[in-house]
């Protein structure tokens, strides 16, 4: 069999829930029978995390470097960073402590993928606001990886079991979206999406293009967004040899997808695509007040490393219970390991393996 990929999975924010998943996940012998999983964070918050909060006996193997690691069952091996107080933060709280500690684990993550050390690097949800509480001024994780690689050209896939979705913005106000549309980024995000469905396995993918504006502008009468730079995009895109459709009015363009006709939708903004992808993927049980199924994966195109990452925020309310669900974790690390292994995911497949339609 083909040596398995050492992974980078970054803690998250620890007073969220990406310690717990990450436990719950990292000692699965599935995902322990794709690739290496190395743990990059804090050692005593996954140590807490594993005891009081999973509830499961296990080793945490802390280490200074990927030549330490064991890779044994029952061993989880932690990257130490030595980056919190144990107690001086709360779980379920944002603090500025937490914000950096999440921080410094990303950026350890692609410090050794840039270094060749890992094959891979996935991310557990970190907390926007404890971000900047730490004076890390980032919108996110994809804009964290694009400064620290010196990435250019990037752009945020989110893949579930029925849909994929490629964005043209992601973290701005909605104010700034249409000032944020180019006739060049929306061509770029199209070579982008076309080039990953490829390396997906599709060897001619369909693409289309959401509208900006009700009615995908109604030629005009509701905004020229299309007729000006999105429909230009896609002309020029068909020109080149793509098969590219659009725009369509955003309210039946996912439908569509869903129904077989297009492999890849290009969202012109953040909750445009998001929505429609968690709704499909993302399971809520009110009764429980728990997610009983999490499903989406998120890979930012356009770096020089491998990025995949969970679809969900850090679940503050859930933080602590042992309620987490794990599935989008496990489906990352697949997808990673699959692209670190040179053999792409069907983008169909759910982490189970079944298909999607």
């Amino acid at each position: 069999m083909p040596r398995r990929p050492i992974l980078g999975v970054t803690m998250g924010d620890p007073a969220g829930i990406g310690p717990e998943i990450a436990v719950k996940t990292l000692l699965n012998p599935e995902i322990r029978g794709i690739c290496r999983p190395l743990l990059i964070g804090d050692a005593g918050a996954m140590r807490t995390a594993a005891r009081d909060i999973v509830k499961i006996g296990c080793e945490i193997n802390a280490v200074s470097g990927v030549g330490q690691m064991r890779d044994l069952p029952g061993t989880l091996d932690v990257l130490d960073l030595a980056c919190l107080d144990m107690g001086k933060f709360a779980l379920g709280r944002v603090s500025a402590q937490c914000g950096e500690a999440a921080f410094r684990s990303v950026a350890k993550a692609i410090e050794l993928a840039l270094a060749g050390k890992i094959q891979a690097t996935v991310t557990n949800p970190l907390n926007k606001e404890a971000l900047n509480l730490a004076g890390r001024h980032y919108a996110g994780h994809t804009e964290i990886y694009a400064s620290l690689t010196g990435a250019k050209n990037y752009a945020m896939l989110l893949m579930g079991e029925k849909l994929r979705v490629i964005h043209a913005t992601t973290h701005v106000p909605l104010r700034e979206v249409p000032g944020r549309l180019t006739r060049e980024r929306i061509l770029a995000v199209i070579r982008l999406g076309e080039a990953a469905m490829r390396k997906f396995g599709l060897a001619r993918p369909r693409l289309v293009l959401a509208g900006l504006n009700p009615h995908a502008g109604e030629n005009g009468l509701f905004g020229r967004e299309e007729i000006e730079i999105i429909g230009p995009a896609a002309a020029e895109a068909r020109a080149g040899g793509l098969d590219v459709t659009g725009p369509l009015p955003p309210d039946t363009v996912f439908a569509k997808a869903l129904g077989g006709a297009f492999d890849l939708v290009v969202a012109m903004h953040h909750d445009q695509g998001h929505i429609p992808l968690k709704l499909l993927s993302f399971k809520y049980d009110a009764e429980q007040d728990a997610w009983s199924d999490m499903l989406g994966v998120n890979i930012t195109l356009g770096l020089p490393v491998i990025r995949a990452s969970v679809d969900h925020g850090t679940a503050f309310d859930q933080a602590g219970k042992n309620r987490a669900n794990p599935n989008s974790l496990i489906y990352a690390i697949k997808c990673a390991a699959e692209l670190a292994g040179n053999a792409p995911p069907d983008p169909a497949k759910g982490p189970d393996g079944d298909r999607g339609r």
